[in-house]
């Protein structure tokens, strides 16, 4: 009797040959695609281009910049040596629409991950504008039409006394009238919290009138540890019913306030303006300048204080007096100090 063929042998053994080839092939290319998504992360992480200076490098990313212009911004400007590889990572991640225009400086040497990160981010670079105590609003608005770092028209000088003088910091291309929408917005919220806190017996009703008389506490002194003390001094003329005679108030009806250029006139010391405190009794018309956080802390909280006088004492501040004979003999000492000084 003749033995039957085994079936099936030979042909399992191409299905176990092709499974077997199969498998390795899928582990090969699965191999390669790890070891190529480590490449690219090691790619992507590893230091950028330095600067020749090792300072940050300043670029500038285009409002509705689509992710490729992004990218070939970040080659031309020498950020990345190629901007597949930012492209690429940016993709990957699902980060397209998460890009924030803006002015960016980039440390030296950054990755392409710390690039993408910091413009994810919208880490971008600030610029200060700084708006001086006690500048006018004619000199405030100079400030913010002459800085490079804004965009937008000229923009007026605003209401004297409106704003509050401090260092913004500003994103390239901040518009000017927004700008001047928040100096305003920041002294209505400092103001109002003062206000709640104040002294009850103030010889005021306003928080204007506080305004215009810190105004004239600013311009008085530019020494911060006086300002509570000139105010005690101002504070108490009024309750008296006393001119507050303050030599600001003078220069200010004359130039808006600006800066006069030389001393006060006689002339101009006898004229009756709006705002010359040797002529009318009260507050000026309007502040004659924008006043500090300080200055007008100083208004409304004023220190106890007899004193109702005060003159330059030659070396930047001011001496005190509570009656006018004393008061007089350190006007004196002053005179002799000018004498001495024009000598």
């Amino acid at each position: 009797m003749s033995e039957k063929p085994k079936r099936g042998r030979g042909g399992f053994r191409i299905f176990l040959t092709f499974l077997v080839t199969a498998i390795v092939l899928a582990v090969a290319i699965a191999g390669a695609g790890l070891a190529g998504y480590a490449w690219f992360n090691n790619k992507i992480a590893e230091n950028g281009p330095q600067t020749p200076d090792n300072q940050p490098r300043i670029v500038v990313l285009e409002r509705g910049s689509h992710l490729g212009r992004i990218a070939d911004t970040l080659e031309a400007e020498g950020a990345v040596t190629d901007a597949r590889f930012f492209e690429w990572a940016v993709r990957i991640d699902g980060g397209e629409n998460a890009l924030k225009a803006g002015e960016y400086a980039f440390p030296s040497g950054a990755s392409i991950n710390d690039l993408y990160r910091q413009i994810r981010e919208g880490r971008v670079l600030q610029h200060p504008v700084t708006i001086p105590e006690g500048w006018p609003s004619v000199m405030v608005a100079d400030i913010i039409n002459e800085a490079d770092v804004l965009s937008g028209d000229p923009v007026e000088p605003p209401a004297e006394g409106t704003i509050l003088p401090e260092t913004y910091m500003v994103q390239r291309g901040t518009d000017r009238a927004a700008l001047l929408d928040k100096m305003r917005a920041a002294q209505d919220r400092l103001l109002a919290d003062l206000w709640a806190a104040r002294d009850p017996d103030l010889p005021f009703q306003t928080q204007e009138e506080a305004i215009i008389l810190a105004s004239v506490v600013e311009k008085e002194t530019g020494i911060a540890a006086e300002r509570p003390h000139v105010a005690g001094v101002f504070v108490n003329r009024l309750k008296r019913g006393m001119k507050l005679e303050s030599d600001p108030t003078i220069i200010y009806g004359v130039t808006q306030g600006r800066p006069l250029g030389r001393g006060i006139r006689r002339s101009e010391i006898d004229a009756v303006t709006d705002w010359n405190t040797y002529q009318i009794t009260g507050l000026p018309k309007t502040p004659i300048a924008n006043p500090g956080a300080d200055a007008i802390r100083a208004v409304l909280n004023p220190p106890e204080t007899d004193d109702l006088f005060f003159v330059a004492d030659g070396t930047g501040g001011h001496v005190f007096a509570s009656s006018y004979r004393e008061h007089q003999r350190n006007v004196a000492r002053w005179r002799q100090i000018e004498r001495e000084r024009r000598r």
